[in-house]
């Protein structure tokens, strides 16, 4: 679980940030192809990344899938508003949640709703699905709104590294 909030600053240089950055664009450099790129040895890389690695700033590897080409062809955004705010209906919430794979990406919101989800699903029957026979019903739900994309202007995982002075 991420804590928007929750800081945990890890001191970078610019070689760290050279790094990082080939490592956003192209996951799969090898580690010769990346100490190039950063101008260092492969050796001096490959503890970088290490560190980087076990400090967390690195914090995973992983294939981005199409959607689309895979015939999930519907995204949608859900407002989600609890029905009672005790510890205990949290819980419950955030365990269904963690349960459904459709559900990409779920955030905790000050103002109107208490959770916004991002969910991706093959077709509108799948959105009715899992508003209607799963979020709904459940006991710590009190209502739901959902948005569908329409048009997806940008998506990105990645992190603005020229905000990042080297330290």
């Amino acid at each position: 679980m991420h804590q928007i909030g929750e800081t945990r600053m890890i001191s970078v240089d610019a070689f760290d940030l050279k790094i990082l950055t080939a490592l956003q664009d192209d996951g799969r450099l090898t580690n010769q192809e990346l100490a190039d790129l950063a101008g260092l040895s492969a050796s001096q890389c490959s503890r970088r990344r290490m560190r980087l690695e076990e400090e967390k700033v690195i914090s995973g590897y992983h294939a981005d899938l199409s959607s689309e080409a895979l015939g999930f062809g519907v995204i949608a955004f859900i407002q989600v508003g609890l029905a009672t705010h005790s510890p205990d209906n949290s819980k419950r919430f955030r365990a269904l949640v963690n349960r459904i794979d459709e559900i990409q990406e779920a955030y905790s919101l000050t103002g109107d709703a208490d959770y916004v989800l991002k969910a991706v699903l093959r077709d509108l029957k799948g959105l009715s699905n899992l508003v209607n026979d799963v979020l709904m019903p459940h006991q710590s739900v009190a209502h739901v709104r959902s948005s569908i994309v329409l048009d997806r202007l940008k998506e990105s995982a990645k992190l603005p590294l020229k905000e990042i002075k080297p330290g």
